[in-house]
């Protein structure tokens, strides 16, 4: 393919290489030329002063990254359209990766690239010894052909005359010579030149740059050097890369003034892998994009911007919400300080447990690290090439990877490992649509090779008298289910008159039913508690008042606290995820005429005797929801039943989908109700009470705060990021933050025999 091409490169960083590339650059496009700007190298700012150049997205060509098979295509693959390639070099000529023999240098991207180079020489302090330099630079390899110099910083007319006679010697014409101009000389920053978005006046100062070149450079000469280079024999770099489906979910990718820094095919590799990228600004955007499914923080300087980034405390909070709740997430150095808990002493998103802060000490790193786990990206054993360059250090130091995110000082190019981009896409299309807290379930954080303590089934096997009776269930699919064993059962079950009793799909359809029974005008929910009664009022289009116990109460319920004119109330008791059980004659305070009371006593039965539930009491205007999944351990089978007030059950019986229980449903109602399993019942509550009191007790010694509970989970104040650090060594625990009236410092910790719990408590430890 012929590509006029050429690269900028010097004898040493700080020769102007980039003030003259760049100046190049904006003075051809000027000229009516079609121009690609290229880098050599990892850097990420130059790439944005090119960008603004030429109009066109800044690439970067790095054997390291990429791999030298690669370099050719991407460059085609850049230049695609343009008239001529401009390539600013990195370092020195011949300056590469330590002990490869200048492997990823200048000089090879130019030997790789069969392209021609233009040298800068910096001779504000030199004279006939820029002659010199150059006959040396340019014998050095006879691979790389330099075919001109430009000299940088020139001052008076003679010293500039000795020097071009010095050039003669070399046989080396001289390109032009560029005056010194301390205005165009880019600032400096810890960690090299100030980003472009960060300049003002940038535009402004790259088109002077071009105007200097203009009148200083002889651009038909370049030219003519760049036209020289001979045809490229290479198939351009396409971002082939399978798309898991039809949809296009969304990748919010961190930009604006503190997130810069990312490679411009990262984004189309996400967006051949049918993701749509939608960039934010964590400075100013109040919340992640709409619908956002993966999120990507690449490099910046979120240091310079702590303060601003803190002050974003909504942002902040519905990133910890995403990270911390499973939405593939990967964050790369200033990414990776985003997401700790502070960065020298001011709050960031507390997504990982990890402290960050400025360093004396300038990490510059060109790895090739080997994976020791499975993550987000990479799996055991897998080998990445990838760059290091900052000034900061964290607390612990390490990196953190899981299942869904990985954050990590390393930065890699997506084109030279497609692989990495493939697997977050793949994450990406196989993530749930994003659901709003109330619709969180402890299920979506358990997973492959994590220890469960996130969702609240009894851990131990069925009996086998329940297994025989759903076994024999499915073999009679054939029928139609029919429900009145089930009334029959529960009614001899809870001592109630049959028309006391409605089986349900689980508690979640009775919630569906009470949602639709009435056109409430005032539903109240109390919380904390199971968020699945208010997530059905608001989809049956009902405003759903909130009353929230608290926290230094003990979360007592204080019927005083519900307004007078609501109509209906729903409460949890024993209360998810607190495990507060209520007096039965304080919930009782709830009612008042007209007004209907919903108990959700879905844990009841693991209270030995099942104290404080009011289905014996057989109140007017109360309705009782209970579920068998939890206890007998059989979440796939929805199973459950509403008992009370006989009229609102007969009014609820009236909005049941017909045939909604299912046999098994059916069949796991009649055998949990016999007396053999009411003793079994009971022992199961014994042994939760004892498995509870192990965990509350290691708890206890360790300094942690807990809610006293009667029900098969305990509320802990672990602290913000412990949930997330628990999850980074295997065990699942449920965050709580999703329930109204809690923060993410809370999780709920389910009940598990001594054994792993003691596994638990020594990951606190």
């Amino acid at each position: 393919m012929r590509l006029p091409r050429l690269v900028v490169a010097a004898p040493s960083t700080g020769q102007g290489k980039t003030t003259v590339a760049t100046g190049l650059m904006a003075a051809l496009r000027s000229a009516g030329h079609v121009v690609s700007g290229h880098k050599v190298g990892p850097d990420y700012i130059d790439p944005g002063y090119h960008a603004l150049a030429t109009g066109r997205p800044g690439r970067n060509l790095d054997p390291h990254l990429v791999g030298e098979e690669r370099i050719v295509p991407l460059l085609l693959h850049g230049a695609a359209g343009a008239d001529v390639a401009v390539v600013e070099g990195v370092m020195g000529l011949y300056d590469g990766r330590l002990d490869t023999d200048g492997f990823a240098s200048t000089a090879h991207v130019s030997t790789l690239t069969a392209s021609p180079v233009v040298l800068v020489l910096d001779v504000a302090r030199l004279s006939r010894s820029a002659g010199a330099i150059a006959a040396g630079m340019a014998a050095y390899d006879p691979d790389v052909e330099i075919a001109g110099v430009i000299l940088n910083r020139t001052r008076s007319e003679r010293n500039t005359a000795e020097i071009v006679r010095s050039m003669e010697r070399t046989g080396l014409p001289v390109l032009g010579t560029l005056p010194h101009d301390g205005d165009l000389v880019a600032p400096s920053r810890h960690l090299g030149l100030v980003p472009v978005a960060e300049r003002d006046e940038s535009v402004r100062m790259i088109e002077r740059l071009g105007e200097q070149v203009a009148q200083h450079l002889d651009l038909e000469a370049l030219l003519a050097i760049a036209r020289g280079a001979p045809d490229l024999d290479a198939v351009p770099w396409t971002p082939e890369i399978t798309t898991p489906g039809a949809s296009r979910p969304v990748v919010a990718m961190a930009g604006g003034r503190a997130f810069t820094f990312r490679y411009a095919e990262t984004e189309e590799l996400l967006a051949a892998a049918g993701c749509r990228v939608v960039t934010f600004d964590p400075l100013t955007d109040r919340a992640l994009p709409a619908g956002t499914r993966g999120i990507y923080l690449g490099g910046g300087f979120p240091e310079m911007y702590a303060a601003e980034l803190a002050a974003n405390t909504s942002l902040l909070a519905d990133l910890r919400s995403a990270v911390t709740s499973g939405v593939p997430t990967v964050a790369e150095c200033a990414g990776l300080l985003y997401l700790a808990e502070s960065l020298d002493g001011v709050p960031m998103a507390g997504a990982i447990p990890a402290v960050a802060a400025m360093s004396e000490r300038l990490t510059l790193r060109y790895p090739v690290v080997t994976a020791t786990a499975d993550s987000l990206l990479v799996r055991a054993g897998e080998q990445v090439t990838a760059h290091e360059f900052h000034r900061t250090r964290t607390t612990p130091d390490q990196e953190f990877t899981s299942a869904t995110l990985h954050a990590s000082y390393l930065h890699t190019h997506w084109a030279g490992h497609p692989h990495l981009a493939q697997r977050f896409a793949d994450a990406v299309h196989a993530a749930d649509e994003p659901v709003d807290p109330l619709r969180h379930h402890g299920d979506r954080e358990v997973g492959a090779g994590l220890l469960d303590f996130a969702v609240n089934v009894y851990d131990g096997a069925r009996p086998a008298w329940l297994d025989r009776a759903l076994h024999a269930a499915v073999e009679d699919v054939a029928a139609y289910p029919d429900a009145r064993p089930a009334v029959r059962a529960l009614a001899a079950r809870y001592g109630l008159p049959e028309q006391h009793v409605l089986p349900t799909a689980g508690a979640a359809e009775a919630f569906t039913l009470v949602a639709r029974l009435r056109p409430w005008q005032r539903p109240v929910v109390v919380h904390p508690q199971f968020t699945e009664p208010q997530v059905a009022l608001e989809a049956a289009g009902r405003k759903v008042a909130e009353v929230v116990c608290r926290a230094e109460d003990g979360f007592a319920l204080d019927p005083d606290a519900v307004p007078a004119d609501a109509d209906l109330v729903i409460v949890g008791n024993p209360t998810n995820p607190t495990g507060v059980l209520h007096p039965a004659e304080l919930v009782a305070r709830l009612r008042r005429p007209g007004r209907v009371l919903v108990v959700d006593e879905a844990f009841m039965d693991a209270v030995p005797g099942e104290t404080e539930s009011l289905l014996p009491h057989r109140l007017e205007g109360v309705l009782v929801t209970r579920s068998l999944t939890k206890h007998w351990s059989i979440p796939g089978i929805r199973a459950g039943c509403v008992a009370g007030d006989p009229e609102l059950v007969r009014e609820l019986a009236l909005v049941q989908t017909p045939w909604s229980v299912s046999g098994p449903a059916v069949a796991a109602m009649v055998a949990t109700s016999t007396p053999v399993a009411a003793e079994e019942a009971l022992r199961r509550a014994a042994e939760i009470g004892e498995w509870r009191a192990h965990l509350e007790a290691g708890l206890r010694d360790r300094g942690i705060e807990h809610v006293a509970s009667t029900a098969p989970f305990v509320l802990a104040r672990l602290g913000s990021g412990v949930r997330e650090s628990l999850r980074a060594q295997g065990i699942a625990v449920r965050r709580a933050d999703t329930f109204p009236g809690l923060t993410d410092s809370w999780a709920r910790i389910a009940v598990r025999p001594p054994r792993l719990t003691d596994r638990l408590l020594a990951a606190l430890t």
